[in-house]
């Protein structure tokens, strides 16, 4: 299977590329960012910009992949800081990506929505079909290119899936999310032996733990369409409260010292999120299900953050 994946770079897409050459995929990375050290050689690293239509197609033309996973994107917080570029990235690059897939005859077209398509006055479970209002720039454009990608399948027939992603905890920096608090425990637990997050104690949201979302990207992408209901699907994991996340750190760092202190532009955003999501469609059309709790992700991702601020320690300090 050839694979070209679109924000190579990321936090999904650097944990993905060695799943997709473990099982013997040929992979194409792009990416606006240089090729970074810890690339598996296997790779074919091609430095673009997805808002450019001509270098979009340049590489799909020339790698002429089986699927497409597109992951390049603005996230939540840094998008409401740059609307514009938000929009640029998360939109245009969506309808380049679908259109080159059409020109050049790409069997299918994987994307990575998000919770943030929801907005205020939700329930207390978010299915599927929950009306999409989003109150940020990245859920605005996750919501519209869900229905450009559905628009694409039903009029040339391109094969469009994905999922809505929860907030996701891998050992890694994040990129700009609103989300990012929970990650923050355990870094700035280990590194500094404190840490203040951005939201309230009680604040509520869906988590997935980065092995169970990368599992999620291969199980549908591999799924049989015929077993598809929908082309989009929440996929569900945890749903801890900020102080619940703490309590995990807490008792696997004797004396760090984690508080709260709310910021209103992040809060705002955090709190038209769903608290729980329904992915019973997930389950039932290709057998999606989690793995990981918060205390079994909280044992195996310690060690791994462990080792990422070792790896930091004689050089430049883990950015915060």
């Amino acid at each position: 299977m050839k694979i070209l994946l679109t924000g190579a770079g990321g936090q999904v897409g650097t944990d993905l590329l060695p799943l997709l050459l473990g099982r013997g995929d040929e992979v194409a990375a792009f990416d606006i960012a240089p090729r970074p050290a810890h690339c598996p050689d296997a790779v074919q690293w091609v430095q673009g910009d997805i808002t450019q239509a001509p270098e979009v197609n340049d590489v799909v033309r020339a790698f002429q992949p089986d699927r497409i996973f597109h992951f390049a994107a603005i996230l939540s917080a840094k998008g409401e800081q740059i609307p514009h570029r938000a929009w640029a990235v998360n939109m245009d690059g969506t309808r380049n990506v679908l259109e080159a897939a059409r020109q050049f005859g790409v069997a299918q077209i994987f994307y990575t929505s998000t919770i943030a398509v929801f907005g205020d006055g939700l329930p207390d479970v978010v299915g599927d079909d929950v009306p999409l209002q989003p109150t940020t720039m990245y859920g605005l454009t996750k919501v519209a290119g869900e229905l450009l990608g559905a628009w694409y399948q039903q009029t040339y027939g391109i094969d469009f899936r994905g999922v809505r992603f929860p907030g996701l905890i891998n050992a890694g920096i994040p990129g700009g999310g609103t989300s990012d608090y929970a990650l923050f425990m355990y870094v700035d637990g280990l590194r500094t032996g404190a840490y203040e997050s951005f939201v309230e104690a009680d604040s509520k949201i869906p988590f997935m733990y980065m092995p169970d979302a990368l599992r999620a990207v291969l199980e549908l992408s591999d799924a049989p369409r015929s077993a598809l209901t929908r082309n989009i699907y929440n996929i569900a994991a945890i749903s801890p409260t900020a102080e619940e996340i703490a309590d995990a750190v807490r008792s696997r760092i004797p004396g760090v010292n984690l508080t709260f202190k709310s910021d209103p532009v992040r809060q705002a955003i955090l709190d038209s999120w769903p608290e729980v999501l329904d992915d019973a469609n997930a389950r039932a059309d290709w057998g999606w299900a989690h793995e990981f709790d918060l205390e079994k992700m909280s044992d195996d991702l310690l060690p791994k953050v462990k080792a990422l601020i070792g790896s930091s320690e004689g050089g430049e300090p883990v950015p915060a």
